[in-house]
């Protein structure tokens, strides 16, 4: 290099360039250098603002659902979240085929417009006379389906970077989709202060609330994101040394490099495969459950649920920024298998927190005992636990556990710092196993193209998403949180079986045929 002025300009994010390597100047051009990253970093604004628009009204969509159809349920709640998952399963292995044989813009834009015009919906969702819930389903639905393009943006980092480059780029992916996913709810909480009423368009006849703010946002940062890969990105191709694949033509799919040849582990992959399906299900069914958890313990208001859980995540995103920079570093020195066993231990611990123990009891929601709904339990049940959790006449509205389930009655409050540390173990665990998982994923796929395999992952993680959120919402509204998290405490111990079984396999394709050194 010139100066240390030009190389500094040319590093790439978080060291995604191996200092002091001179073969870099012998195989790639500076102009196409530059190009090359320009674009995978606008993908990571890309997976930034795809997890945003899922997470930022994950802690609003329960009040905003019960405001708009008084018939929805805790039940239905699991669905509406799912429905976002169950669009990126099916949209995912479409946009990733779809990249396979044309220009990576088109089904990126394509995604992005699709999720702008979702999010415009759900802002609509309170004007139908009847049956706005399903409106709210459709339209998270439609952003999921938009979503699915992350498929292509993991695909086209993985063909755009050496294999020197890939880890860091795809634990660069993975940190700014799990900092979408946690650090969405602060946008959220940011918009409290407007309030439920807001102010009202009337020429639009659009509601500005705090339930609608979020999407608004997500709709302006999604036309942003369309005008940014229209005019910066680029089609780029290199193979595992970082040669540059200079002709990149869709129709004749001819490249100017040879690709070692070698079968993929399969069983690497499918075990991979699994281990982000329980990262994922796991995360989804915390910030799905924390809302109806955290009204029902300690009788938050729907503000102050909206509000407190939003700081509360908030800084599991500071807590997460610590943790993507300890990877990086402790990778170098343990290894990410062993990271990876250690984070599902850590996760396996903040759901054992999160059982309930002792002699104290939730608030109870005293207006339902005079329905029908009154649970099998005897007099003196409902007498003593009610006795124990006397109504605070100071909060407007009801709050507190419902009477309608059960094991509100008989099972004990999970403490606030119960609470609280789980979500602090949860935290160091999710954002860990995360970029854990993409970044061996990536290295056992090797130097293929890793369109459809990407596109599996990606439905892996949205079946995650799909089902965490119905199943804690129909074993929390039943069995109540001694079982829920009884349940996946067993399923982390489960995948950390697993694991060790599949620990020496998870290698990367060019480890195991003996190219280079692990």
């Amino acid at each position: 290099m010139a100066s240390s002025g030009i190389q500094a300009e040319q590093e790439p994010l978080l060291g995604d360039r191996t200092p002091g390597s001179r073969e870099w100047d012998i195989i790639e051009t500076e102009e196409h250098y530059k190009s090359r990253w320009r674009s995978i970093r606008i993908l990571y604004l890309t997976m930034f603002i795809s997890s945003v628009g899922f997470s930022i009204v994950i802690i609003s969509i329960w009040p905003y659902l019960q405001k708009i159809d008084q018939t929805a349920d805790a039940s239905f709640l699991g669905w509406v979240i799912a429905s976002y998952s169950l669009g990126q399963m099916v949209a995912s292995l479409l946009f990733g085929l779809w990249s396979n044989y044309r220009p990576r813009k088109e089904p990126l834009i394509v995604s992005i417009f699709i999720s702008v015009v979702a999010n415009c919906l759900y802002a609509y969702v309170h004007l139908p006379a009847s049956h706005n819930k399903y409106y709210m389903l459709i339209a998270r639905a439609l952003v999921g389906f938009g979503a699915g393009n992350v498929a292509v943006v993991r695909s086209y980092v993985a063909g755009a970077t050496s294999l020197q480059e890939r880890t860091s780029s795809m634990a660069n992916i993975s940190a700014c989709q799990a900092l979408g996913f946690i650090l969405g709810p602060v946008f959220q909480t940011c918009f409290v202060l407007i309030g439920e009423k807001g102010v009202t368009w009337d020429l639009i006849k659009l509601q500005i609330n705090m339930y609608t703010a979020p999407v608004l946002l997500g709709a302006l940062l999604g036309v942003l994101n369309i005008i940014l890969i229209f005019t910066i990105l680029r089609e780029h191709r290199v193979d595992d040394s970082g040669r540059q694949c200079k002709n990149i033509n869709f129709e004749e799919a001819t490249t100017e490099v040879q690709l070692p040849q070698g079968n993929i582990d399969q069983v690497a992959v499918v075990a991979t495969n699994i281990l982000f399906f329980v990262v994922l299900f796991i995360f989804a069914l915390f910030e799905t459950i924390i809302t109806p958890l955290t009204m029902d313990m300690y009788g938050w208001t729907q503000e102050q649920a909206v509000l407190y859980n939003g700081v509360i995540l908030a800084s599991l995103g500071v807590e997460a920024i610590a943790v993507f920079m300890g990877v990086k570093f402790l990778s170098k020195k343990i290894g990410e298998r062993a990271l990876l066993l250690a984070g599902l231990i850590v996760i396996w611990a903040g759901f054992f927190i999160l059982l309930p123990w002792g002699n104290q009891f939730p608030n109870i929601q005293w207006e339902d005992l005079h329905n029908n709904s009154i649970p099998n339990t005897t007099f003196g049940e409902i007498v003593i636990s009610l006795w124990k959790s006397p109504r605070d006449d100071h909060v407007e509205g009801p709050t507190g556990c419902p009477i309608q389930q059960a094991w509100c009655l008989y099972t004990p409050v999970i403490h606030l710092a119960q609470f609280l540390t789980s979500a602090v173990l949860i935290g160091i665990g999710y954002p860990a196993c995360n970029v854990l998982s993409y970044s061996l994923y990536s290295k056992i796929l090797g130097p293929e193209p890793q369109g459809v395999y990407m596109g599996w992952l990606t439905a892996s993680g949205s079946g995650a998403r799909i089902l965490g959120p119905v199943f804690i919402s129909q074993v929390y509204s039943h069995w109540g949180p001694r079982w829920a998290f009884s349940l996946l405490c067993g399923i982390v111990v489960l995948t950390i079986t697993l694991l060790g079984a599949v620990y020496k396999r998870l290698v990367a394709f060019s480890v195991r045929y003996g190219r280079i050194q692990e």
